[in-house]
Order: structure tokens, then C-alpha cells, then sequence
């Protein structure tokens, strides 16, 4: 298991944390989401056997989010 803590530009209410932390929790692989509004972050705990980092980076771009 992987521990990784994202910094991720663009997060400001439930709706932005709901919406990434849906879509990295619906990747094969993740176990544990925490996103983090006031540290802008977001916190995954995931196998990386079996997901690449890539995948989770896309995940939360794909909602419109910036990672850094």
C-alpha cells in the first residue's frame, strides 16, 4: 500500500471535495480518500501494483482540478 498526499489547486467547497474524492475512490486500487480543502490536498492511500499515480492525477484533472 501506497501513501501519497496530493497538493491540488482549484478545490473551494463540499461540491469540490465530494466530486474528487468520488472520482479517485472509484479507481481500482484506492482504498482511502481524504481530501483536504484548507490545506488544499488530498490524501489517497492506494496499490501501486495495480494503479499508477498517473490514473489518480487524472482522475482529479478530470474534474476540473489543478495538480501541483
Amino acid at each position: 500500500m501506497t501513501s501519497k498526499i496530493i497538493n491540488v489547486e482549484g478545490m473551494s467547497c463540499d461540491h469540490c471535495k465530494m466530486a474528487v474524492t468520488k472520482a479517485v475512490s472509484a479507481l481500482e486500487g484506492v482504498s482511502t480518500v481524504e481530501v483536504s480543502l484548507e490545506n488544499k490536498t488530498v490524501s489517497v492511500d492506494f496499490e501501486e501494483d495495480h494503479l499508477p499515480f498517473d490514473a489518480i492525477k487524472q482522475a482529479i484533472e478530470g474534474q476540473g482540478y489543478d495538480v501541483v
